[in-house]
């Protein structure tokens, strides 16, 4: 079965971007959350908003 990348349903906080990159991983959502918030400051917080934006736009949500 061919993995894919979908936004959480479950695992959500905003638009379910990190949760859904964790499931994927198979890693703790917490993680990602972090790595995410470590990278958008480390970077200037502007890029880090709009380009989570730009993926909860992108990666649809998972199948009920």
């Amino acid at each position: 079965m061919e993995k894919k990348l979908y936004r959480s349903r479950t695992k959500k906080m905003i638009a379910g971007v990190c949760g859904g990159i964790a499931e994927y991983l198979n890693i703790d959502e917490t993680v990602v959350r972090l790595g995410v918030a470590l990278a958008t400051v480390m970077t200037g917080i502007f890029p880090g908003v709009i380009l989570y934006f730009i993926a909860a736009i992108i990666m649809p949500e998972r199948p009920a």
